[in-house]
């Protein structure tokens, strides 16, 4: 535990902080994971309806600063190769 005062303060900071973003990232990665399982069922029609919500999760994520924002254009681009994979 932090013994000086400014520490602390940073401690529960970083706390609060995390308690407030952390459901952005779930939120991004249970959507990355239904999709994922979508593609590898062939579900290709279900998996073109909730890319939007996907893409979304991640634009927010990134808007966030929860990940970076070439992190998002790779992970926005390996769901889109996916769904495109698809129809193969």
């Amino acid at each position: 535990m932090p013994i000086i005062k400014s520490a602390i303060k940073r401690a529960k900071q970083n706390t609060v902080r995390k308690a407030r973003l952390l459901p952005y990232r779930t939120t991004m990665k249970t959507m990355i994971k239904k999709i994922e399982l979508l593609a590898k069922e062939g579900k290709k029609a279900e998996a073109e309806k909730i890319l939007p919500e996907v893409m979304s999760a991640i634009d927010v994520a990134s808007k966030k600063n929860i990940i970076h924002r070439k992190n998002a254009d790779r992970k926005k681009a390996k769901v889109s190769r996916m769904i495109a994979g698809l129809s193969k």
